[in-house]
């Protein structure tokens, strides 16, 4: 496993390094007109830069410099721009030249800023932070070095300036760790468990203290005998001395933060965001303020507003005599940041003030570091803070009535990819009555998870490639875990708060968490969790509301979330409540925006029902098929298929007539007068017929036929490759009987809603069409039906004659293919298939590693491939359209429910989306936030 990884991670940095180099020309043609600028400094309330700068400066370098100019407190500090992550990758991780003269400059301006110097040995020596700073926010994925500066030298100076030594000695070693972790690679060995530094230490206090303290109980002896301690791990893991030298350190950490932009995990979250590799990233240069110099110093995250469900509250955490590592890396749990009311009431009330400063300059709530040095408040970062689906549908509510921002800005500031959060299982109040909550912790991410824990993040994520439902449970979880994160249904920690990695992480991603259940005992040797007087082991379920952070021992059933009962079932109770309220408004903007209509994927009144509800308006695809295999149904189907001759099939039918009849006329009641899309028949007829030796005796039985010619007729349908075989329009060329018997039910169905004075609009859709004669013959047999059902009937009634553009052929001649179609609807699920040569029921096997090399960037089958098949759609429509100006355009494939793919069928002119039931929300947001964007262009 981990061979395969390692090997899969080099082939994404190298690819990765050669996207890089692709926009290394364009790049470098902006660093010359900007006669080689790389560096940019702010400090004293000036800045070269400025928010809308996130290209060049990155999103932290960005706000920095945005905060500097409106006034906040910020220290001084420079950034290095990406333009120089691209120029090292592409030139063998070497600088400009001019670099180190522009740095020079930078640190030139923070010490005229800080009144400090760099290396100083005599006075307060200047001590720098060393961040990464991608324009997308990618808490965790890249390194970060504290405390750069100190060496045996400048931490004496230190300790003499500021009288105590144990703050001096604290910084000193936490620097190592950090160092020696990010820059020189003391990093944790496949066979250890814990990290090698924190090993050090643990093994220090019980030698010493005999038990575990929190670090800041350590006296400056202590920290003094860890320094060395540390030093000498570096010298046996790297066998090289630490460096002294304060520049060199800076180089080695700047190229550290350069190279995690291709490290493994920020390769992963890159990959599930979309994130280009060639963008890279800034690194942020600051002036050291410090939160552990004792009781009135400290360092906090905090968000203007409650991230996991939207309230309006000052959010967030602190340690005192602490830096902000100790805050985010979940090893202690902070404090609710409203404590410091109590602590520090002026630090406090000047964090208030800051917050609605921030809030009515970037208009977002922000997601925000600060520090307190001997009780002044420094920030170190904002940027618009990750949230829930939750919380982004109550901000974007209360902000537009607040009048910080519009109904368009409303509908922009919720994550389409997102929205089906809202509409995930809660879990049942009956069960959960039932239940006894065995620990709680901090409700992190809302929502109700249940699964077999994992205590490791690889164990994790092979076990949801497996198919089961897991929960990654740990200590606290580091960027490393990133993975078993994706790939887990929960996430569960002893340790950590609302703003730790673990809790920001799952945030983004939607996942369902609790941080510091500190009741929790985990033992990764055993690899048990032990808690409330039992023992739970890998394996085994828990289940945890990450709403109200409690978790459950076992398994806990779930039911629909407001929205689901307030829409499809008419609950009161759920109408009433804000999420339903926000939510029904949230798509009654959507509409006022959207251009491209979104209908549903539905085979029965249920599911348009379901749909209708959601907001869909008319039906994309009906199965036809769907309908033979209820009840009896798929007697009469199988009796088809196994007749001999032609008169003997038509009996057959007409036994299934009545039924997809009934069926259709369900339906389009349902519709109340919305557009129906149904498809004839397209799967291979073996796909009906029964397979194994005992259900083909209990057939022959029912139909009176041998056994034998069952299993004949079973060898005869057998192919090799049934995707591409006898299916769709080629199963009615060569049984025209049936597309007669389909276009009978339809026509009969709409005849007698005309009757009943119901509306109705049915859209016959041929399948697999490639050639334009195909479509021809096909559509004369719907025509002639039409006739026949209206004389017979004497009713008169619309209806409309298109296909589905599913095969390349189909793209390529689509003009032809026009003459005889009204409308196409883009199959984009088998023209993915049959443009890529690719099958998506057997690409399992290679699917990981071809994402892993940024071959397929998304999954073709999840996301539409627009570079190539997107081509193949494009050809189609402007063919189409030149034979018939007016032809309805949309798409029926799964790829009308994702986010990316929608916006793109509303960038090449379609006319509606088609997606399952449950997915009509999450299209239909997509699609207006497709048409707000091009509006703003």
């Amino acid at each position: 496993m981990a061979t395969k990884k390692k090997a899969a991670n080099k082939a994404a940095n190298k690819s990765a390094k050669k996207a890089t180099k692709k926009g290394a020309a364009k790049k470098s043609a902006a660093a010359s007109a900007r006669k080689g600028k790389y560096v940019y400094t702010w400090g004293d309330g000036k800045a070269d830069g400025d928010g809308k700068m996130k290209a060049l400066l990155g999103g932290k370098g960005a706000n920095l410099a945005e905060m500097t100019r409106i006034g906040l407190p910020v220290p001084a500090g420079f950034t290095v721009t990406t333009e120089v992550c691209t120029y090292y990758y592409d030139n063998g991780k070497k600088y400009p030249v001019e670099l180190d003269e522009q740095i020079e400059k930078g640190i030139e301006v923070m010490e005229k800023s800080m009144g400090f110097k760099f290396g100083d040995t005599e006075g307060f020596p200047l001590l720098v932070a060393v961040r990464s700073g991608a324009r997308e926010s990618m808490p965790g994925m890249m390194d970060t070095v504290l405390n750069l500066g100190l060496n045996d030298k400048t931490v004496k100076a230190l300790a003499a300036v500021t009288e105590n030594e144990r703050f001096a000695y604290d910084c000193y070693r936490r620097f190592i760790q950090m160092y020696g972790d990010v820059v020189m690679g003391v990093q944790k060995r496949p066979d250890e468990d814990h990290e090698p530094f924190e090993a050090v230490i643990e093994e220090y206090k019980h030698e010493v203290y005999g038990k575990d303290i929190i670090d800041s109980d350590l006296t400056a002896e202590d920290n003094q005998e860890l320094v060395a301690r540390f030093k000498a791990l570096v010298k046996e893991r790297t066998g090289k001395n630490f460096p002294a030298d304060p520049r060199k350190q800076l180089k080695g950490a700047m190229g550290a933060v350069f190279s995690s932009w291709m490290n493994d995990r920020a390769i992963v979250y890159r990959r599930k965001y979309n994130i280009p590799a060639e963008w890279g990233t800034a690194v942020n240069v600051q002036a050291m303020v410090f939160g552990n110099t004792g009781g009135d110093s400290g360092s906090g995250v905090a968000f203007t507003r409650n991230p996991a469900n939207g309230e309006n509250e000052f959010y967030g955490e602190f340690l005192m005599n602490a830096q902000g590592e100790d805050v985010v890396a979940g090893v202690r749990t902070p404090d609710p940041v409203i404590g410091l009311k109590d602590i520090l009431p002026e630090a406090y009330d000047e964090l208030l003030r800051i917050r609605e400063t921030l809030e009515q300059h970037f208009t977002d709530v922000q997601d925000v570091e600060f520090t307190i040095q001997n009780k002044k408040v420094y920030m170190l970062q904002t940027r618009n803070g990750k949230r829930t689906a939750m919380a982004a549908l109550k901000f974007a509510a209360d902000m537009v009535n607040e009048k910080l921002i519009d109904w368009e800005t409303a509908v922009l500031r919720n994550p389409a990819d997102q929205l089906d959060q809202l509409l995930a299982p809660v879990f049942d109040l009956a069960e959960v009555k039932k239940a006894k909550a065995i620990a709680k912790g901090l409700p992190a991410g809302p929502g109700a998870a249940s699964g077999k824990i994992y205590l490791n993040a690889d164990r994790a994520e092979a076990a949801a490639q497996k198919g089961e439902k897991v929960l990654l449970v740990r200590v606290e979880t580091s960027p490393e875990d990133l993975r078993g994160m994706i790939a887990a249904e929960g996430i569960l920690t002893a340790r950590g708060g609302v703003s730790s990695h673990a809790a920001l992480v799952a945030r983004q991603m939607g996942k369902v968490c609790i941080c510091g259940a500190d009741a929790l005992v985990i033992d990764y040797t055993k690899k048990t969790v032990s808690v409330d007087g039992q023992t739970f082991s890998e394996g085994d379920y828990l289940s945890i509301d990450g709403t109200e952070g409690l978790v459950y021992g076992g398994e806990l059933k779930t039911a629909p979330s407001e929205i689901i009962t307030g829409l499809l079932e008419g609950d009161k109770a759920a109408q009433k409540t804000e999420k339903y309220k926000n939510f029904v408004q949230l798509m009654k903007w959507c509409d006022k925006a959207t251009r491209m209509d979104v209908r549903t994927n539905a085979d029965n009144p249920e599911q348009v029902a379901n749909a209708v509800a959601f907001g869909a308006k008319g039906i994309g695809l009906c199965r036809t098929e769907h309908m033979f295999f209820e009840g009896d149904r798929i007697d009469a189907m199988r009796e088809m298929i196994l007749a001999e001759t032609e008169e003997a099939r038509r009996a057959a039918l007409a036994k299934l007539l009545p039924y997809q009849r009934d069926d259709f006329y369900a339906i389009f009641k349902a519709l109340e007068g919305k557009p129906a899309t149904i498809r004839f028949l397209d799967p291979p007829l073996h796909e009906f017929l029964p397979h194994s030796e005992e259900q083909q005796k209990d057939l022959a039985k029912k139909l009176g036929v041998k056994l034998a010619d069952i299993k004949r007729r079973v060898e005869d349908l057998h192919e090799f490759n049934p995707m591409l075989g006898h299916r769709g329009c080629r199963l009615a060329i060569s049984y025209p009987e049936i597309a007669e018997m389909q276009a009978r039910a339809v026509f009969e169905a709409a005849a007698k809603c005309k009757q009943e004075k119901i509306k109705v609009a049915p859209e016959i859709m041929i399948p697999l069409v490639g050639y334009a004669r195909e479509l021809e013959i096909q559509a004369g047999i719907v025509h002639e039906m039409a006739k026949e059902v209206q004389k017979e009937t004497k009713t008169k009634f619309n209806y409309m004659v298109g296909t589905m553009i599913e095969v390349p052929r189909g793209a390529l001649t689509a003009d032809d293919i026009a003459e005889h179609a009204e409308f196409f609807s883009f199959g984009t699920n088998d023209l993915t298939q049959t443009a890529l040569g690719v099958s998506r029921d057997d690409m399992g096997s290679f699917m990981n590693r071809y994402q892993e090399a940024d071959i397929y960037p998304n999954n073709p089958f999840a996301t539409l491939d627009q570079t190539g098949v997107g081509q193949l759609v494009e050809i189609a429509i402007e063919k189409g359209k030149q034979t018939r100006p007016d032809i309805k355009l949309g798409i029926c494939g799964e790829h009308g429910g994702e986010p990316q793919s929608v916006k793109y069928c509303h960038k090449v002119g379609l006319a509606y989306v088609s997606c399952s039931p449950f997915r009509v929300p999450v299209a239909r947001l997509a699609a207006a936030q497709a048409a707000i964007v091009e509006s703003r262009a």
